[in-house]
């Protein structure tokens, strides 16, 4: 351990130093002279340890001290030893930015450290993604001047710490970006960036679902209601009139009965995040059934069915949800086609798997609703899907269970010559 230099070292040292000169001078002569002279070796002595000091601080910048003698010694190394101290808190310094800055940018929201005056200190990767902002070009710039939309220079001027502010993106109009700044460093505040554009998409669609709910079951309890209070009149109760009454709340019962049945059906499937694919699905046995069952529901229409099914072609997947698929297609298909038609259902191999065709002939469908078909109470002619009792959730429900077995919806359409509503297992599901 090197002993810490004092001021009774370094008088002790100077004593040792001039006592020889002394003793000579005393006896000898000459004593100003000599004691001039040590002086002089001295001094010398001492300019060259700052020079050899001067070298190491500026020119060598090594670690290691240059060596020293006498009081020099503990002067190198008490330097050496508060570089090494200053290294280490540099390098625990340059740790903990490169940690803070690590888990910024593992962060989902994008992060801008910036001053009181408004000037960037530094930004992750998503913060220069959704603003723009480049680094470290922007270092120093002030924010205003790379975000320059008035909402967003009176919000900075407001400073309201921690309140929630938005705005649409400079950058993607279609982005909305909630902003929130709070406190940093001293003079420093942080401010988190998010993107809510699904927010705002799920809060828009959970208001527009709530809204189609209520206005498609407003209409049938609008009519029971009526008839309800009409037959508050016995007379009412008598004749033509009740028998026309009674199948008209039939009717709407009924309606009513199948939206919420696949208002049910819809939620059980979005609820069902992920499915074990191992059940064996009969898929033949289940198009058997819904050929007998489209036959009904076409009725007086008289449609002309054709099944062409492989037989020995078995999947893996969730039979309920497979058949809320298939069945819903096949129905659209019997709804929306013109009586005499023909509809034809193929089920087969494909070099990619299992595929599912159904085919119509009817009106066809225009191409700017083709992207839509499987929004939630969608509908290409509202007055004919109530006239025919859809509910606009069919293909949403399809969509889900198809997402489900790894697979997507395909329509294609021509106005006038029908429309093909598809889609292709993936193979490993073959059995």
């Amino acid at each position: 351990m090197v002993e810490r230099l004092t001021w009774k070292k370094l008088a002790l040292e100077l004593a040792f130093f001039y006592l020889p000169w002394f003793v000579i001078g005393w006896f000898f002569g000459g004593l100003p002279w000599l004691l001039l002279l040590a002086t002089v070796l001295v001094l010398l002595w001492n300019f060259y340890h700052q020079l050899k000091l001067s070298d190491w601080l500026w020119k060598e910048r090594s670690l290691t001290p240059p060596s020293g003698s006498g009081s020099w010694t503990p002067l190198f190394n008490g330097i050496y030893r508060l570089q090494k101290r200053n290294r280490r808190r540099r390098k625990e310094l340059a740790n903990l930015i490169r940690r803070f800055r690590n888990g910024a940018e593992s962060l989902p929201d994008a992060v801008v450290v910036f001053e009181h005056d408004g000037s960037i200190v530094w930004c992750n990767k998503l913060a220069q993604e959704l603003l723009g902002f480049r680094m470290p070009d922007d270092a120093g710039q002030y924010i205003g001047n790379l975000i320059r939309t008035p909402e967003f220079i009176e919000y900075l001027s407001r400073a309201e710490l921690g309140e929630a502010f938005e705005m649409r993106s400079t950058l993607h109009a279609s982005k909305t970006l909630e902003f929130r700044t709070m406190p940093y460093a001293e003079g420093e505040y942080l401010m988190v960036v998010r993107d809510i554009s699904q927010l705002k998409q799920l809060e828009g669609m959970r208001r527009n679902f709530f809204a189609n709910v209520s206005h498609e079951l407003r209409t049938p309890m609008t009519v029971l209601r009526g008839y309800l209070e009409m037959a508050e009149d016995p007379e009412m109760l008598v004749g033509p009139m009740w028998d026309k009454a009674h199948g008209v709340m039939t009717e709407q019962l009924t309606r009513m009965e199948s939206l919420v049945e696949q208002l049910l059906t819809l939620s059980k499937i979005e609820a069902s995040v992920k499915i074990a694919l191992d059940q064996k699905v009969d898929v033949p046995a289940m198009l058997d059934v819904l050929e007998k069952e489209a036959q009904t529901l076409s009725g007086n229409h008289a449609h002309e069915f054709e099944f062409e099914v492989d037989h020995s072609l078995r999947v893996l997947g969730d039979e309920d949800q497979l058949r809320s698929a298939i069945s819903n297609l096949v129905y659209n298909a019997v709804k929306h086609t013109p009586p005499s038609a023909k509809i034809k259902v193929r089920w087969f191999r494909t070099a990619k798997g299992p595929r599912l065709e159904v085919v119509d002939s009817g009106e066809g469908i225009a191409p700017q609703h083709i992207d839509r078909l499987t929004e939630r109470f969608y509908r290409v002619d509202k007055a004919r899907s109530r006239e025919t009792g859809g509910s606009g959730l069919g293909l949403a429900i399809v969509k889900h269970a198809l997402n489900h077995h790894e697979s997507e919806l395909e329509i294609k359409s021509k106005v006038g010559e029908g429309s093909v509503f598809s889609f292709t297992l993936p193979e490993r599901l073959a059995c």
